[in-house]
């Protein structure tokens, strides 16, 4: 769960600079993963930073996520532990591929492995391997017949299993185009331009460092084969480029499993919530009114104009997280029959008023409580006036219809 340390002091800081932090990883590969052994790279690394990496690992070369959905011995290794990770790695091709055949020969196998990962152990997180580009693209299609263009969409595709299958992803080839980009002098592959050279899966085993326990991989001791100066620059590119865009890759601490967010829209009185909660199994609402709710997607109505405090608690058999947003209900705006100007309808949407306009033209105006006239629409259906560049507060709002004026007090989110 989400928490804030309001009050700590000097000693818990020299006790949590040496503290071990240890986690089990299951690596589902091929190639690119046995190549100079990436999980021992890992193990190694995180060792000389006083962490411990337990591992197990499942590779073939040149193995696809179809052929590992479908392989007995992919299955057997991961209902052998209940993994903190399983890193799955696709072919070095297929998530590049045009979306159409991703979608039928790569995705739902994604899904399928993820799927088996959470029931083998639901608290388990699915970290998606995003490998590079080859060395000077892949010349069978276009868009990947250069390495900018293969990385590009690799990354969106490792984005996407991701997303689709609440998982995370550690970014190797993200900070792999780091590397390349501004420290060209370091050579990242092997003859063959597409295989990792000892500097490639040294650089691959600081992001997985960072990707497991959200630390700098800077001050490691140990350098596999490269030299020091290469693999302090390594390091530092590691930091640099992937430090500060953890939530980009939905890398989420192993004690913060569960994720609660929602989105929600307000029309009039009636309030719609969206859940985008990351794997949770039950919800607890509360709408600041009194009343609740545990349904996954809910609207509620309130009874009355106020500020309300909605509060959602995401809970699984992990833990659980709590996010909650101010929200504001204004009705005073609503124009019926009986109001003076028969025919205008308005609603109010948080930032934008929407009105219904009937058998006669309309001017709308938007006026500050000073006196100053902000916006202005006019028309003889129904319309709308956008006031999401308008500061938050309370302001007057004009409607004028055959020479009639009504001015209501509203107030703008």
């Amino acid at each position: 769960m989400r928490k804030i340390s309001i009050l700590v002091t000097l000693s818990f800081f020299a006790l949590k600079s040496f503290a071990q932090d240890s986690v089990s990883v299951l690596f589902i590969g091929n190639s690119y993963t046995y190549v100079n052994n990436l999980p021992q790279l890992v193990h190694d690394l995180a060792a000389s930073k006083g962490d411990v990496v337990t591992f197990g690992s499942q590779t073939a070369g040149g193995a696809t996520f179809q052929y590992h959905a479908s392989n007995a011995a992919t299955y057997t290794a991961i209902h052998s532990n209940p993994w903190d990770y399983v890193v799955l790695q696709a072919q070095s091709q297929e998530p590049s591929f045009p979306d159409s055949q991703v979608d039928t020969e790569t995705l739902p196998y994604a899904v399928q492995l993820a799927d088996s990962i959470y029931a083998n152990n639901f608290c388990s997180e699915a970290l998606f391997f995003l490998t590079w580009g080859r060395e000077n693209g892949d010349p069978q299609w276009q868009p990947i017949s250069t390495y900018d263009g293969m990385q590009a969409r690799l990354r969106t595709a490792y984005l996407r299993f991701a997303d689709t299958t609440q998982g995370s992803v550690a970014p190797v080839g993200a900070v792999w185009k780091y590397v390349r980009d501004n420290y060209p002098s370091i050579q990242l592959y092997q003859s063959d331009e597409s295989h990792p050279s000892a500097e490639g899966s040294y650089l691959a085993a600081c992001t997985f460092y960072t990707s497991l326990f959200r630390k700098s991989p800077v001050g490691a001791t140990f350098y596999s084969t490269i030299s020091p100066a290469d693999a302090f620059i390594l390091q530092q590119a590691v930091e640099t480029s992937l430090m500060d865009s953890l939530d980009v890759w939905n890398l989420r601490p192993v004690s913060e499993h569960t994720q609660a967010e929602f989105t929600y829209t307000v029309n009039g009185s009636d309030v719609s919530f969206t859940n985008h909660s990351t794997k949770a199994q039950e919800f607890q609402w509360d709408f600041g009114d009194g009343a609740t709710s545990q349904d996954t997607n809910t609207v509620h109505t309130y009874g009355s104009n106020g500020n309300y405090t909605v509060q959602l608690i995401a809970l699984s058999p992990c833990d659980s997280d709590t996010i909650s947003f101010v929200i504001t209900i204004n009705t005073l705006g609503v124009i019926d029959q009986n109001d003076g100007i028969s025919g205008v309808t308005m609603k109010q949407n948080g930032k934008v008023f929407q009105f219904q306009i009937n058998e006669k033209s309309a001017e709308i105006g938007l006026i500050s409580m000073d006196g100053k006239i902000l916006k202005t629409a006019a028309s003889d259906s129904d319309m709308e006036l956008d006031c999401s560049d308008v500061q938050s507060g309370y302001y007057l709002l004009q409607i004028g219809t055959d020479g009639v004026r009504r001015v209501v007090r509203v107030f703008v989110p």
